[in-house]
């Protein structure tokens, strides 16, 4: 009996959503279909297949590394490896010319993090799926590395790796772990080159230094919203990531309408560094975007700042300016939402457990205050030619 529950989807919508499944979304309301509508009009899917190339520009190729059942025989234990006489050097055990690498699982990773979780710190015996969280002082320590559970052949890596052309020091993916009791849905990271378990998926792209925009999109709030109209159980697989809406390659070679003497690409390009590069093991990674320095202090304040702004920028891309809604929004959306900022609050308000963790800890929501107050200043620098100024200068001080 709530007319807000209850829409139509026409055969257009199910191929503007899912163009490749022409599968029905999960939205739960009519503002969740009209919106989202909004979005797909003005964003691609990832990977269109039935567009051919045209509809990949990204080049996106996926790989699953390791079946953590069928490829058990290439795992070993630290025991193991100890009692067979390799050595430990950093996270990587080497006897001789021999290296076994670290097998990262979904759990150790979370979004710009690729030390989120450490073995070493759950208790023995442990029957635990969740890892301890890491104490600020190891993360802000940038030769510190997590151990994992597991080690797999260096060699076994490479043949893997080399057989998709993928030569660079780093790998990009997101966790399959989808769950509701999660603060996000879409949770992805750039991590070293290591072994990689079947729960991380990993995507590929064509040309990697545009991998700052993936991660930078991945890890939006934007596009964890359209995620959640796409998940309906707790996995993310590849055919759902494909039909979710990222911008593609050539926008962000575009000027940036908030900071017009740089372009979308430069914007990204220092906060997603900041963000990602907190350890030497990812050197690889700050080289292929063009930094020589050292890693950057892992700093939980300028970190929420930084991820305001890659936020709020996102949802100017996604969602246009109020000139744009008014001109390309239909009625039915904009009797819903008047203006684009109405709808980046309702978005915010779907995270009931961002929402949760930070009232408990700050007393507040405060990162839906911190995401509309730049979007709001941002809007302004729009609005008046004004150039946007950043409360930081990323990668320094501020």
């Amino acid at each position: 009996n709530d007319p807000q529950r209850r829409f139509t989807l026409s055969p257009d919508d199910l191929r503007l959503l899912n163009p490749n499944t022409r599968t029905a979304p999960i939205c739960r309301s009519r503002r969740d279909v009209e919106l989202i509508k909004h979005i797909y009009r003005r964003v691609p899917v990832l990977v269109n297949e039935g567009k051919g190339e045209a509809g990949n520009p990204w080049g996106f190729t996926g790989m699953l590394m390791f079946m953590m059942n069928t490829d058990s025989y290439h795992f070993r234990t630290f025991q193991q490896l100890t009692s067979e006489g390799f050595r430990l050097e950093g996270n990587i055990f080497v006897r001789g010319n021999e290296r076994y690498l670290p097998l990262y699982e979904a759990k150790m990773i979370h979004q710009f993090d690729h030390r989120f979780g450490d073995y070493h710190d759950l208790p023995p015996r442990s029957k635990s799926t969740e890892l301890p969280e890491v104490p600020l002082d190891r993360l802000q320590d940038p030769n510190y590395r997590v151990l994992p559970r597991y080690w797999v052949p260096e060699a076994e890596v490479e043949t893997r790796l080399r057989a998709k052309g993928w030569d660079r020091g780093w790998l990009l993916g997101w966790r399959d772990v989808a769950r509701s009791t999660d603060q996000r849905t879409v949770i992805a990271a750039v991590i070293p080159r290591v072994g990689v378990g079947d729960k991380f998926l990993l995507m590929l792209p064509h040309i990697p230094c545009q991998a700052k925009s993936l991660v930078a999109s991945c890890d939006s709030c934007v596009l964890d919203y359209c995620a959640r109209q796409k998940v309906g159980g707790t996995s993310l697989k590849y055919f759902t990531m494909k039909q979710l809406p990222f911008l593609p390659p050539a926008t962000f070679d575009r000027p940036c309408p908030w900071s017009p003497g740089e372009t979308l690409a430069d914007f990204l390009r220092p906060r997603v560094l900041e963000l990602t590069y907190t350890a030497w093991d990812l050197e690889p990674f700050a080289r292929d975007l063009g930094y020589t320095g050292p890693p950057f202090r892992y700093d939980p304040e300028r970190r929420a700042v930084l991820r305001a702004e890659l936020d709020a920028a996102f949802f100017h891309l996604y969602l246009g300016s109020p000139e744009e809604w008014q001109r390309e929004a239909p009625a039915s959306l904009r009797e819903l939402f008047p203006t684009p900022r109405e709808a980046v609050d309702y978005i915010l308000e779907q995270f009931p457990i961002v929402r949760q963790h930070d009232e408990e800890r700050y007393g507040e929501y405060r990162t839906k205050r911190m995401i509309l107050e730049i979007y709001d200043a941002m809007q302004e620098s729009i609005r008046t030619g004004i150039p946007w100024q950043s409360k930081l200068v990323p990668g320094g001080e501020g």
